[in-house]
């Protein structure tokens, strides 16, 4: 399970601090090498301005004599050349070390963009189901992706930028100092108030990228929502809806988008403002000096071009500071999984497989505070006994399953499998020995075989084969085209509904655990297949304990037990012959699905005379 959680910029560069300190040391040699380039111009403009080469640079100006001496020449003309080459090699010296530079932060942030990723995934899986009740599955994408997309560009392009700025100015500045004071003082008077304006900036759209991010998670949402709902959205012909409702959050993102984008625009703009008036401000201030002889013409160009090449990395500043607060607001919404309680780790029983003994004592359970679902239910099932679980819609027929499973926490009763209380069990060994088929059963998009195996992946081929057949799918399955090699489409979209729910069943039974849920997970197969698998359910009986939900009465009938819920008590138990003699809540839902059983067959009867009337008629 996933141990480190970032919580930072800082933290989450841990393991690759050594590359980024690399890159930043070879941005910095890189500096070294550019700002050389403005020096050898510098003394190559005045040795040729004074036609003397004791102005040039010391080293290039003998070899320049040493060359003219051998090929000829004029000594200025061989103090150009070699001033050239010296510009062209650091030059290209800077570009090797720029290039280690990318290498090093690129290794570094896709390091931590993957470590970032396979953490969030895993944690996804460790995360109790009450998170995924309240979370988008659009907005998780999202972090997931885009989140952590916008923390490795940052972490590649950024924070190096940063130590970039930070070392032109304390390389330049001694430099232009060395030259004159004067000047250098004039270089840089500026550069406080663009570091100023990026730092607002910074503070000002930092609030207005959240919006953005949001916006873009609520869009995503919503897509992903009506992509996996499509065919729901033109069964109700809701297009329009849709299609508006879409419009809506993409209005929005775009908004937001815009408003963000007009607040960089004015800092570009005005950050380029104080940029071209620096630069303005060294040249006819250099103008001046050189006009009185106290600064040479060479000077003069060092004075610019050096300006030149620190001021844009400052003023960068403000699109490194952008981007931190892109980051800084990606990385907290990555954190809220990163951060969010995984359901805890309790030892794995010494046994292997449970033999199926439940019992459920004073449970007592609801999703909110003071609204219980359950209330102080008690009931002993042994091991392989069949029990029909019955009950109205919202009685507490399948949270019973959800905590058997415990998928939610509950702080009132027990539950025990074997005599162990589940909840000092291992989750992971206590899902194992518990089967579940649920009425909208989950099929991946993947070949029919592949969707069995995914109960046992090392299963024969036989056993395979077996577990159809009491699922009532075997001979369905080998009258597609492709067999057991057909694909399902997304979450089994290919299949009718019953057929998913037998499938779904069929990879329970596969599994062969000790306790076989099924929640209502027959409610649309028709009544011929129904019995086919409630027979082969019975011959199986005994190698499970099975736990039947159902609200069609035939699905239970031959239950060794029923349980019958109201309002989240349990207020009958007993098998079919007993509690239909009974006055109660299930003697209530036999007259009631009697009559409806009786009203249908009344239906198809007159439907059937009728058509023999037409018929005789003809």
């Amino acid at each position: 399970m996933t141990q480190a959680r970032p919580r930072n910029l800082w933290f989450i560069t841990r393991g690759q601090r050594a590359r980024y300190l690399a890159a930043v040391l070879a941005m910095g040699v890189s500096n070294l090498f550019m700002l050389s380039s403005p020096l050898v111009g510098m003394y190559a403009l005045d040795a040729l301005s004074a036609d003397d080469l004791e102005q040039g640079a010391p080293g290039l100006a003998e070899t320049a004599l040493a060359i003219a001496g051998v090929f000829g020449g004029t000594p200025v003309i061989a103090y150009l050349i070699v001033s050239a080459l010296a510009g062209v090699l650091v030059t290209a010296l800077g570009g090797l070390f720029l290039y280690l530079r990318g290498r090093w932060a690129a290794m570094a942030s896709e390091a931590i963009a993957r470590k970032l990723r396979d953490a969030l995934y895993e944690r996804l899986h460790h995360l109790p189901a009450s998170f995924f009740d309240t979370a988008d599955t659009g907005d998780l994408v999202q972090r997931c992706s885009s989140d952590v997309e916008t923390v490795r560009m940052f972490l590649s392009a950024q924070v190096v930028e940063i130590g970039r700025a930070v070392l032109l100015l304390a390389i330049m500045t001694p430099m232009l100092f060395w030259r004159d004071e004067r000047l250098a003082m004039l270089s840089v008077c500026l550069m406080p108030f663009i570091v100023l304006g990026a730092v607002a900036f910074f503070t000002r759209v930092k609030r207005v990228f959240l919006e953005v991010d949001e916006s873009e998670a609520a869009m995503t949402a919503v897509l992903q929502e009506n992509l996996t709902g499509i065919r729901v959205v033109r069964a109700f012909a809701r297009q329009e809806f849709e299609i508006k409702r879409f419009g809506e959050r993409n209005a929005a993102f775009r908004n937001n988008y815009f408003r963000m984008n007009r607040l960089m625009g004015l800092y570009w703009g005005v950050s380029d403002l104080f940029c071209m008036a620096q630069i303005t401000i060294v040249l006819i201030a250099g103008g001046a000096f050189l006009a009185a002889g106290t600064i040479t013409v060479g000077e003069l160009f060092a004075f610019i071009t050096l300006v030149g090449m620190v001021l844009w990395p400052v003023r960068h500043l403000g699109r490194v500071l952008t981007d931190t607060g892109k980051a800084m607001v990606a990385l907290k919404r990555i954190n809220h999984i990163l951060e969010t309680e995984e359901e805890t780790q309790e030892p794995v029983p010494e046994i292997g497989r449970a033999r199926g003994d439940l019992a459920f004592e004073d449970l007592t359970f609801g999703y909110e505070p003071k609204r219980f679902v359950l209330r102080e239910v008690s009931v002993a099932i042994p091991a392989g006994q069949t029990v029909g679980i019955v009950g109205a819609p919202g009685s507490g027929k399948s949270t019973l399953i959800r905590l058997l499973l415990r998928l939610y926490s509950f702080a009132q009763g027990r539950i025990t499998l074997d005599g162990l209380d589940i909840t000092q069990v291992d989750r992971k060994w206590l899902r194992a020995q518990v089967g579940v088929v649920l009425q909208d059963p989950f099929l991946y998009s993947r070949s029919i075989e592949e969707n069995l195996r995914v109960a046992r992946p090392d299963a024969p081929v036989q056993d395979l084969i077996d577990a159809t057949r009491d699922a009532a799918i075997h001979q369905a399955i080998e009258d597609f085209p492709a067999g057991y090699d057909s694909l399902v489409g997304e979450r089994g979209v290919t299949l009718s509904g019953g057929q998913r729910q037998r499938l779904a069943l069929a990879r329970a039974l596969l599994k062969d655990p000790p306790v076989l849920v099924l929640d209502d997970s027959l409610s649309a197969v028709d009544t011929g297949t129904e019995l086919a698998i409630l027979a082969a359910l019975r011959r199986r009986q005994g190698r499970h304990t099975t736990l039947v939900i159902a609200h069609r009465l035939s699905s239970v009938r031959d239950a060794d037990r029923i349980l019958v819920l109201d309002e989240g008590q349990l207020v009958q138990d007993g098998d079919h012959r007993t509690l239909a003699a009974l006055p109660g809540p299930y003697r209530r839902l036999c007259e009631i699905q009697g009559a409806l059983d009786e009203s249908i067959d009344a239906d198809l009867h007159n439907a059937r005379a009728r058509q023999m009337q037409g018929e005789n008629r003809g």
